[in-house]
């Protein structure tokens, strides 16, 4: 089993916004039963549903690295 987590951030970059990897996901669970399968599992482990788990990954996702971002510049003004 793949790292659902893995696909989602590779479809997100892929894309180029969270709007366009949203359409690209849902075809890509719709044409594929295992990964349809795999990411209710993960909306299910994450407390989830599946209508918002990948919008809201790749949202705290996107958060996340610009925090990091954030974070070096800051160091970088010291």
């Amino acid at each position: 089993m793949n790292d659902i987590t893995e696909i989602f951030i590779n479809v997100l970059q892929q894309a180029g916004s969270v709007d366009i990897a949203e359409a690209e996901f849902k075809k890509m669970i719709g044409a594929d039963d295992e990964l349809h399968k795999e990411y209710r599992e993960w909306c299910h482990e994450v407390g989830n549903n599946e209508r918002n788990g990948f919008i809201d990954f790749c949202e705290e996702y996107l958060s996340n690295r610009d925090e990091i971002w954030d974070n070096l510049n800051d160091y970088d003004e010291l």
